[in-house]
């Protein structure tokens, strides 16, 4: 098995260079016991504005596995898109991402893979029975998540639990035929990927996952829960009939 992790960036200068020693010596012990034939990361930054690119030039000089990529414009979903595509120009069989703030450890990404078996995908889960989370969210940021995951399942009808945590892998065929599907690259990109698969009859698994959130803060909730919502709304009219009224949401979800 190869496999390609994709790690996108926005300003993690403090953080990343941590994130890609622990996941390089990791897989690497995976590679000498030849539990897997090969690894890549990639890094994709987008917009940085301070040091991340030097520290990713640093940790690449002594890991050859790890690349990057650089985009101008911001955006997680417009990142992970990139590096899908630069992924797919090599032979990786599985496909996927994490945070650049370790909060998925490379033990917790690997379990993911190991426990792929039968479905197209997998997705890690802090909702479900056996999932950890450490240190325990703030009330705030549980209950949005919860609201934000009950429009999800009632506009969508999509069944699972934790659709934004920021670990999941797939298999190549499925990622080459979902890539030009996907239309929204900001708040609901994740919404829009595991959508798409489900609508194109791919198999996906939800699996618990033992998550390290490292920065509760970094996402303004009172100023991302409009265009989050707005963006469910963009996604379900996108799939309609009505898809013609979409452009009434543009200019809140770009």
């Amino acid at each position: 098995m190869k496999i390609s992790i994709i790690i996108p960036a926005y300003n993690e200068e403090k953080r990343i260079g941590k994130t890609l020693e622990e996941y390089c010596k990791f897989f690497q012990n995976k590679k000498i016991k030849k539990v897997i034939e090969d690894f890549e990361i990639i890094v994709v930054l987008n917009a940085c504005r301070d040091k991340t690119l030097e520290v990713v030039k640093k940790a690449e000089k002594h890991f050859k596995e790890i690349s990057h990529l650089e985009f101008e414009r911001a955006g997680k979903g417009f990142a992970i898109i990139g590096g899908f595509k630069d992924a797919l120009k090599r032979d990786s069989s599985l496909i996927g991402f994490v945070d650049a703030d370790n909060a998925t450890n490379p033990s917790a990404c690997y379990d993911l893979i190991q426990n792929l078996g039968g479905y197209d995908g997998i997705i890690a889960s802090r909702y479900i029975n056996n999932a950890r989370v450490v240190p325990p969210p703030s009330l705030s940021r549980i209950i949005a998540s919860r609201i934000f995951n009950f429009l999800v399942r009632a506009v969508l009808f999509m069944p699972y639990k934790d659709t934004q945590c920021g670990a999941k892998f797939f298999r190549r065929e499925a990622i080459k035929e979902i890539i030009p599907l996907i239309g929204i690259t900001k708040w609901a990109f994740d919404v829009d990927l595991l959508y798409q698969m489900r609508k194109n009859k791919f198999r996906l698994r939800e699996y618990p996952t033992v998550w390290s959130d490292q920065n509760y803060s970094k996402i303004n909730l009172k100023a991302a829960g409009p265009q989050m919502f707005l963006a469910i709304v963009r996604l379900r009219l996108l799939n309609s009939p009505a898809r013609g009224l979409i452009r009434l949401y543009n200019d809140y979800t770009k």
